[in-house]
């Protein structure tokens, strides 16, 4: 018995609208047209024979049969790159310099270095995890890469995804009931200090700082004691943190984008790793 062979470029388009859970910003972020994205997922429900997305007037979700496919989708364009990625440029040298965020760095990054290494075992890469907005300063001197984050629709640079910021706190103690409210954050120039301070003055919730750290482990550590709340993404939000919401009286945050900077004169390790990341984080693998 034959089966159908899934195209894709098919599934890289179900895997966009999958993760952004809307075709517009799958077409954005693939750069395509709506109707394009659209064609190519019908295309893929036909091969597939079943119906792997459902669509409302308020969001896009997956079917049982797409959640499955989902998982597949994944590991398949995933081996497609490292296929032609090992016999391009298998023996190919040198190194790359990568700045990144802290929770990025500990969550995301490592899975991804380490597959991009199995392609390119000479390309040797050098990450600095901090406050990414002072890493684009040094952009081109001291890095060859910098993802960074940014206000939602503001930053230049290539956009890899959307990212929630979102408050937790630990998961027995209530440091979110404490008046004034404790909370623990990064130190001047990060995105989400300045987001959680202007949210709880908004709210006209009085608020204190009860730790300042660079170490996002050592934030989450106070955290996680029920000495303060905090702001992470929801993407890398530890499981043994209790994300807060507007029920819990913490006030609505807004979204950031994670984008990718590059240096303008690039080796080509350097490209190959900008690709490599881009297409990984684009399609929303994290492991």
């Amino acid at each position: 018995m034959s089966f159908p062979v899934l195209n894709l470029d098919l599934l890289q388009a179900f895997v966009a609208v999958a993760d952004c859970r809307s075709f517009t910003r799958a077409a954005s972020t693939l750069n395509r047209t709506q109707s394009a994205i659209s064609m190519q997922v019908k295309r893929l429900e036909r091969q597939a024979g079943a119906e792997l997305l459902f669509r409302s007037t308020a969001q896009v979700g997956l079917t049982p049969a797409g959640e499955r496919l989902l998982h597949y989708a994944r590991r398949m364009l995933v081996l497609n790159q490292e296929a032609l990625g090992s016999l391009r440029e298998h023996k190919l040298e040198g190194r790359v310099r990568l700045g990144i965020m802290d929770d990025y760095g500990m969550t995301v990054m490592p899975p991804l270095i380490a597959a991009f290494t199995k392609i390119y075992p000479n390309i040797h890469i050098e990450m600095e995890t901090g406050l990414t907005a002072h890493m684009l300063t040094r952009l081109g001197r001291s890095f060859d890469l910098v993802i960074a984050m940014h206000p939602a629709g503001e930053g230049e640079g290539e956009l890899l995804r959307r990212e929630q910021a979102i408050w937790v706190s630990g998961e027995m103690d209530r440091a979110e009931h404490m008046n004034p409210l404790p909370i623990a954050l990064s130190p001047e120039g990060c995105l989400f200090r300045k987001w959680a301070m202007d949210a709880l003055d908004a709210a006209n919730r009085p608020w204190r700082i009860a730790f300042v750290s660079h170490s996002l482990a050592a934030v989450e550590a106070i955290v996680l004691q029920g000495l303060a709340v905090t702001v992470v993404k929801s993407s890398t939000c530890p499981q043994r943190l209790r994300i807060l919401s507007e029920a819990d009286g913490m006030p609505a945050l807004p979204p950031a984008d994670i984008r990718l900077h590059r240096a303008l004169v690039l080796p080509r390790p350097a490209i190959l790793l900008a690709e490599h990341l881009t297409a990984a984080l684009k399609i929303g693998l994290m492991t």
